[in-house]
């Protein structure tokens, strides 16, 4: 998605989609966010989806999406074979591709030479639609068993391996292609070059999806759904939030209020951020609760990570609760009642809930820390068509404060989570300053863009002998947690330079109180999580 600004009326859910058919691939997201960074709006449907109710959303394209079956299995995912006539240009990615050949007349083999990883491929070079301008020999990311022995009829070769004779195939005429490996994965080369080829050059769809249409779409429909009654949003700092919260301000200005618990579980500098960076920069009308007095009493003596999850998750909804109880006061007293509620649900939300029909229930939603099932609003959500990249893009283009719109992912219950043991007041304090630390140091050596979260992790409970000064110490050691993502479904350590990651060992070391040793943890998701507890 581009940031320029709109020249049209388009927007995210009245614009024509291209639809990506899942049959249940673990990149069926990824392929659809590829389609957006084309600039073209896309949506994930399920394999079962009909000739019907495929023609009733009127897509300018369709994706068949790889998956994890074989063409042959009993029960394996289909396509109904009406969708290949409604004339929409198609795409087949692995397994979609396999299904389109058959359909289409083709011929699939079980030939028990599988492809798995990067293989070599050679492709035509002259200037067909799909791979044109892409050179003859290119690695791609392949996992498939069975293979495209041959192509249907009218159908075009495009590229082969040395162990598949039809790795990619076109039909101009009916705007029909398809290729055996995954061009959404950033290990195909030219991935991404196929993707667009195929949208813009076979397919004829315009790159005209933007962060500003998008905007102007938004806003609209929130004026329209809100009309004069008074809105509440769930601040937590966070970027879904923010950026929820900011597109809702824009449309209904004063009609909105925020509330922002401040649970005392925040990382340095945090509560300011909000009040003043993103208040200065929206003009949101902004109602604080300070409740870590009651949150540090209610975690007394807690030291089982779920437990704590549950104490904090219940004292949120308390206090936002009773600031919802004033504000009500308040509304009443002014003759406009509070109807609405702002949730910043995202599209992985919805598909992971089942595609989001019909109204959506409020989600145990990890960035305000669960909000009550029987809150009697309706929602606002502005974002749920939307990746977490897209949102960003969109608070860039709203002028939101880079230090909230780039921020790394923080889960609601806050560094509560990351002390492992009892939480109190002095090893907050002792954990902030160490993540404090660690944040500056990264950001200094330009290493936020490579790292999609960097918990900092006190181990409360264990203590380890240490030498500082002339004398022996026990002190509590800091993990620290850098790893890399797309969407945190899996993620993998960051290789951080050794000399970022000794400044901030030294400066921890010397600089926070009880704290002698720290610690890199080199796990991948799986096995591990990201956070610890």
């Amino acid at each position: 998605m581009t940031t320029d600004s709109p020249n049209s009326t388009a927007n995210s859910t009245d614009q024509r989609p291209v639809l990506v058919v899942d049959f249940g691939a673990q990149y069926a997201q990824l392929i659809a966010r590829r389609v957006r960074e084309a600039s073209v709006y896309s949506e994930i449907v399920p394999h079962t989806i009909t000739a019907e109710e495929v023609a009733a959303r009127n897509p300018v394209g369709i994706v068949l999406s790889g998956g994890p079956s074989s063409v042959y299995e009993e029960g394996a995912p289909s396509l109904d074979e009406g969708i290949l006539q409604l004339g929409v240009p198609t795409l087949g990615i692995c397994y979609g591709f396999q299904v389109m050949a058959r359909q289409l007349g083709g011929e699939v083999a079980h030939t028990g030479q599988r492809e798995y990883g990067a293989t070599a491929v050679t492709a035509r070079t002259d200037d067909n639609r799909l791979l044109g301008g892409q050179p003859e020999h290119q690695t791609v990311w392949m996992s498939h068993g069975d293979s495209v022995a041959v192509a249907p009829e009218g159908f075009e070769v495009l590229a082969s391996t040395a162990s598949t004779p039809v790795a990619a195939f076109a039909n101009d005429e009916k705007q029909f292609y398809g290729v055996q490996w995954h061009p959404e994965v950033k290990h195909s080369e030219y991935g991404q070059d196929v993707l667009e080829n195929f949208l813009h050059r076979a397919a004829g769809i315009p790159a005209d999806w933007n962060a500003g249409n998008v905007i102007a779409e938004q806003v609209a429909r929130i004026r329209e759904q809100v009309g004069s009654a008074r809105v509440i949003s769930a601040l937590s700092g966070g970027v879904d939030s923010a950026v929820s919260t900011a597109l809702v301000q824009q449309a209904v200005g004063d009609q909105l209020t925020a509330v922002f618990v401040d649970h005392g579980l925040l990382r340095k500098g945090e509560r300011e951020q909000v009040q003043q960076d993103y208040v200065q920069a929206t003009g949101v009308r902004l109602v604080t609760v300070d409740a870590a007095d009651t949150f540090l009493a209610a975690l007394e003596g807690v030291s089982d990570p779920e437990q704590k999850r549950k104490i904090i998750g219940r004292e949120f909804i308390r206090a936002f609760e009773q600031a919802e109880r004033d504000l009500i006061a308040e509304a009443a007293a002014e003759g406009e009642p509070i109807r609405f509620l702002v949730q910043g649900t995202l599209y992985p939300d919805v598909v992971e809930s089942g595609g989001g029909t019909g109204t959506a229930n409020i989600k145990s939603h990890h960035n305000v820390g669960g909000l009550p099932e029987d809150l009697q609003f309706e929602l606002v959500e502005p974002l749920r068509t939307l990746f977490k990249d897209e949102v960003r893009q969109i608070g860039r283009e709203l002028g939101l404060p880079e230090a909230i719109v780039g921020r790394q992912p923080f889960p609601g219950p806050g560094l509560g989570i990351r002390i492992v043991g009892e939480v109190t007041r002095d090893r907050l304090d002792l954990l902030r300053e160490a993540d404090a630390i660690a944040r500056e140091e990264l950001s200094a050596a330009g290493l936020d863009g490579e790292i999609w979260q960097c918990p900092v992790v006190l181990l409360a409970d264990v203590r380890s002998v240490g030498v500082q000064g002339d004398g022996r110490t026990y002190g509590h050691p800091i993990v620290l947690r850098p790893v890399s993502s797309e969407d945190a479904m899996t993620a993998d350590w960051t290789r951080l330079p050794y000399d970022v990651l000794a400044k901030i060992s030294n400066r921890i070391t010397n600089e926070v109180r009880e704290v002698n040793r720290v610690v890199l943890d080199v796990t991948s998701k799986p096995p591990g999580t990201i956070e610890w507890e």
